[in-house]
């Protein structure tokens, strides 16, 4: 089994800066991508960005320039929001790409249990 536990979500003001971290865990083989997206009230789940296991990155249109994401060694991941605005209020999950020892080259969605963001004055 494979988990994945985000915290760092908290109310923010206008211009303000957090960062998000999510923790994985579990019987981990290999982690391909991993992801943050968010999901505000009365909208769908949208992709805000993406690290692959090279490396590489991809932002939102709505983030770029404002929102960093990073992993690290052990498995962690990161989004560092800065500049944060209201539109940015949602609840953010942590999305992994990841095969587990029981199936080495079989890569299945696992998902965070979210965490909320309040851009507020």
């Amino acid at each position: 089994q494979v988990q994945l536990v985000e915290s760092g979500g908290d109310l923010v003001h206008p211009g303000g800066s957090t960062r998000l971290s999510c923790a994985a865990s579990g019987s981990i083989f290999s982690i391909r991508a991993m992801d943050w997206y968010r999901q505000a009230p009365g909208k769908q789940r949208e992709l805000v960005a993406r690290i692959t296991s090279g490396g590489s990155t991809n932002y939102a249109d709505s983030v770029k320039g404002r929102f960093t994401i990073s992993r690290d060694n052990a498995k962690n991941l990161y989004l560092q929001m800065n500049s944060l605005k209201p539109d940015d209020t949602a609840v953010y999950y942590c999305h992994g790409e990841i095969s587990t020892l029981r199936s080495k080259y079989s890569f299945h969605d696992y998902w965070g249990q979210g965490t909320q963001v309040t851009v507020s004055s």
